[in-house]
């Protein structure tokens, strides 16, 4: 099944607050970035594996590379589903 961007977002977030679990719910925003919200490069890859795993995808690294911010990461997750 297809998820929505929204749908994406939420387990983007909950994969964030469980690398990053002293960050108030309400601080994870589609405009920030992951930095921004204080993860360290092991942080980062994390939350992007555990999304990748809970959603069923698989993305190429390179394309992981240079995205500013949580949505960016969204887009890219949305448009790597397997049309259905």
């Amino acid at each position: 099944m297809r998820l929505d961007k929204e749908a994406i977002f939420k387990v983007v977030k909950a994969n964030v607050l469980k690398v990053l679990p002293d960050l108030a719910p309400d601080e994870v925003k589609a405009e920030r970035s992951l930095a921004d919200l204080g993860a360290n490069s092991v942080d980062r890859v994390e939350v992007v594996m555990y999304s990748l795993e809970d959603l069923e995808l698989n993305v190429p690294t390179a394309r992981l590379h240079g995205l500013q911010n949580l949505a960016e990461l969204v887009d890219l997750l949305y448009r790597h589903q397997t049309p259905g």
